[in-house]
């Protein structure tokens, strides 16, 4: 149906617009407000895939959404997932598109925490600032997939941006977004972060890891208990698509998780040396980008975390935290 509205003898752009505009409008009123929304949503993906301009329209739609105080809190979270989930798994958006998009989510959580770390709402709660916490995962998730293309060409410069983007202070902040966003995305964000000498996260993550996070009341009504699970209740809506007769047509424009082999566990655990040569920069980005399912067998060291892909079986990240 898209082809034959688009592509009548040749490409319509006038009627490609008038045809997003209509999905746009399906898509706020049905799919976005929609948990956990499986498939039907890879209409908008692919419609975005004809021309950049539609695929950066559909990041600023979905930007707005996010950044909108007056829109529900579970609209701004579910938008905030949609933006992370279509940056790290289009294939056809560019390195450019994805620091234009990280430059507005890392800018907003800097305001954010100016405004929440010394008031009186600077602790970590799901409920206070759920939408900085799905913030944080959709720049986290986005990093594990895209850094290898942010670094790609000239390491030097590459680094440089990541560095300004200033994750130690996210990381550190009162808020503790490590301490919320799914443990999986977490533990291969830290791995990452700590190879380029961005920030270290596992002292964090060691200490949440021994801290109590109530989320549910037992069934007698007691103590809040502790249980493994999502606390945002976040998804990723552009998971792999498994629908046979269909992704064949999405599975050119998907990026894919790739294993990490043995080498590339060992290479990620090796922290880049300061002052290295523009020699080197290959070697230091050899094999360490995920693009496809499967699982990685651990994170780096000190504290050997054993850790799962940001996919499983259907491409969602584990809800749960492999003890250290």
């Amino acid at each position: 149906f898209v082809l034959s509205v688009c592509c009548v003898g040749k490409f319509n752009i006038n009627n490609t617009k008038d045809l997003y505009r209509d999905l746009v409008s399906v898509f706020d009123k049905l799919i976005l407000p929609t948990h956990a929304s499986c498939h039907v949503q890879y209409f908008m993906f692919y419609i975005c895939s004809f021309k950049l301009g539609l695929a950066e329209a559909f990041l600023d739609h979905l930007w707005k959404k996010l950044q909108d105080p007056n829109n529900p809190s579970v609209i701004r979270q579910t938008a905030g997932s949609y933006i992370g989930s279509f940056l790290a798994r289009a294939k056809f958006i560019p390195a450019i598109t994805v620091k234009a998009c990280l430059d507005l989510l890392v800018n907003w959580m800097h305001k954010y925490i100016d405004n929440q770390d010394t008031g009186a709402n600077a602790y970590c709660d799901v409920a206070l600032h759920g939408p900085f916490y799905s913030t944080c995962q959709a720049v986290f998730y986005t990093l594990i997939f895209r850094h290898k293309q942010l670094l790609d060409g000239n390491l030097r410069k590459g680094l440089s941006y990541l560095q300004s983007l200033n994750f130690e202070r996210i990381v550190m902040c009162q808020l503790n977004p490590l301490k919320i966003c799914i443990p999986s995305v977490v533990n291969l964000f830290a791995a990452i972060t700590r190879k380029y000498q961005l920030v270290f996260c596992y002292t964090i993550i060691e200490r949440n890891n021994r801290q109590f996070i109530p989320v549910v009341r037992s069934g007698t009504g007691g103590d809040l208990v502790q249980t493994c699970t999502n606390p945002l209740d976040s998804f990723f809506p552009f998971d792999p698509y498994i629908l046979k007769r269909s992704k064949k047509i999405i599975d050119p424009l998907y990026q894919f998780w790739e294993e990490l082999s043995a080498e590339d566990l060992e290479n990620l655990k090796k922290p880049i040396k300061k002052g290295s040569s523009e020699d080197e920069d290959d070697d230091f980005l050899k094999g360490e980008t995920p693009q496809n399912d499967g699982v990685v067998g651990s994170a780096p060291n000190p504290y050997e975390l054993s850790t799962r892909s940001p996919v499983s079986s259907m491409g969602s990240p584990a809800d749960c935290y492999v003890p250290f």
